[in-house]
């Protein structure tokens, strides 16, 4: 993060822009996903928000065969832990539907899109 951007603000300021200390963090996930019958999709999905939701974190995008969404947290000020990346790429990796996992790096939410 650009320093100059914050140093001449204060709190209030930066948490009003979601500066500093209170800057959002997410990151961008993608896969394949092997699964034809539309039941079994279903699971597969209540499954990973269930994995999602159950860290206080939001789940945006989709897909049929290749999956692409952007994890973020449910929490105002509340930013993705690198654990929470984590946590969703090994359960992302552990589905024997599931090939070609690419998790990416923690972003700012507000200012990285």
């Amino acid at each position: 993060m650009n320093t100059t951007r914050i140093e001449n603000k204060n709190k209030r300021l930066r948490k009003k822009l979601y500066l500093g200390e209170f800057a959002i963090k997410g990151f961008e996930m993608t896969c394949n996903i092997d699964i034809q019958d539309s039941e079994e999709y279903d699971k597969f999905i209540d499954a990973l928000l269930e994995v999602v939701e159950s860290n206080n974190l939001l789940l945006g995008g989709g897909g049929t065969d290749a999956f692409d969404a952007f994890v973020c947290s449910n929490q105002r000020y509340g930013s993705v832990s690198e654990e929470d990346r984590l946590k969703i790429e090994a359960w992302l990796k552990a589905q024997p539907k599931v090939s070609d996992v690419a998790v990416g790096q923690l972003v700012d939410v507000v200012y990285e899109f």
